[in-house]
């Protein structure tokens, strides 16, 4: 498969592909006659792992490690639990912070009451003013 093909059946741009061809972690493929890449389905298959993780959230580095961990079939996944564990943890805390955004913005929007910018308590929540 081209380049384009394998990007329209993984989900992941083209450029996105070379990207992980040039920090390693995708192995470049072969190459046609014409010198063009010519993917398989296990590179498919590699592209559609990480794009996954990267859905959830996943950094580069711990995509690389789970990749690495996921070629060792009969070793425990504990590391690949706590990988998990750890970034859902990190999840959490960004929920717990939107949340906290979220109660924010609803108190301040329940103060306005759409008077003149100069009486504004949104702008008057976000800035300290000389009146």
């Amino acid at each position: 498969m081209r380049i384009g093909e394998v990007a329209r059946k993984t989900g992941v741009k083209a450029e996105t592909i070379r990207f992980y061809e040039r920090v390693g972690i995708l192995t470049a493929p072969s190459r046609t006659r014409s010198n063009y890449r010519d993917y398989g389905p296990a590179e498919a298959a590699r592209l559609i792992f990480i794009r996954r993780a990267r859905d959830l959230g996943f950094s580069m580095p711990d995509i690389r490690e789970l990749l690495e961990l996921s070629e060792e079939d009969d070793r425990s996944c504990a590391e690949v639990d706590s990988l998990a564990r750890a970034h859902l943890g990190q999840v959490e805390r960004k929920i717990a912070a939107l949340q906290v955004m979220r109660d924010e913005l609803s108190r301040m929007i329940a103060k306005c009451e759409q008077d003149t910018i100069s009486e504004c308590r949104i702008i008057d929540t976000l800035a300290v003013r000389d009146r």
